[in-house]
């Protein structure tokens, strides 16, 4: 359905808000781009429930909701999450109240999450628009990695596998696949196909 947001009187009701999901392969410049976004519109950004440790510097309520095994379970068993996966031995998820209570409100909500978890929200949230960034090429995607430090061979190419498996995925289960070549038109597309979702259109 549409959700056209509301920019006139004060008496006309709030409308739901739009939950965006963006996905994509580890090196592919989804942080960029999702950042690119945020300064565009004014996204909630979901904070994720995570098992795995604090890094340094990491605030617990800011990037991650930091929980143990038990208290993780208790999500899953109060189906508190929106989804969840596990990710290099540590699960991470997506609070559901809190999303809900945002998009209710009339605020859109952006998640950058994998695809498992971006199948769930699907799943459990039709409306959500998802988006799947791919690089220009496999060679690029390379290339990036490489540039921001991942230099053992290993694992460039356990990334690079697991990121075919992950675009393979994506033209059956997204709503969009958008090439992450630049920022700005990466960026300038996927706020084209969110104006089409609201407007009522077919995005794909």
């Amino acid at each position: 359905m549409p959700h056209t947001k509301d920019v006139g009187g004060e008496n006309e009701p709030a409308t739901r808000g739009t939950l965006l999901v963006i996905s994509g392969p580890s090196g592919v410049g989804k942080s960029t781009i999702v950042e690119a976004l945020k300064e565009r519109r004014p996204f909630e950004f979901s904070v994720s429930v995570t098992t795995r440790a604090a890094r340094q510097g990491e605030v617990d309520g800011v990037d991650y909701r930091f929980v143990d095994e038990e208290a993780f379970d208790g999500l899953v068993a109060g189906h508190e999450l929106l989804e969840w996966a596990r990710y290099g031995g540590n699960r991470y998820g997506t609070p559901a109240a809190a999303l809900v209570a945002h998009l209710e409100s009339g605020r859109d909500v952006l998640l950058d999450i994998e695809n498992w978890g971006a199948r769930q929200v699907k799943e459990s949230y039709p409306e959500a628009v998802t988006v799947f960034i791919v690089p220009p090429t496999m060679e690029e995607l390379e290339r990036r990695l490489k540039g921001r430090g991942d230099t053992n061979p290993t694992a460039i190419v356990q990334r690079l596998a697991a990121a075919a498996e992950q675009i393979a995925d994506a033209s059956e289960h997204y709503d969009a696949v958008v090439v992450g070549d630049r920022v700005e038109r990466a960026t300038d597309e996927i706020m084209r196909i969110l104006a089409a979702h609201e407007e009522g259109s077919n995005v794909r």
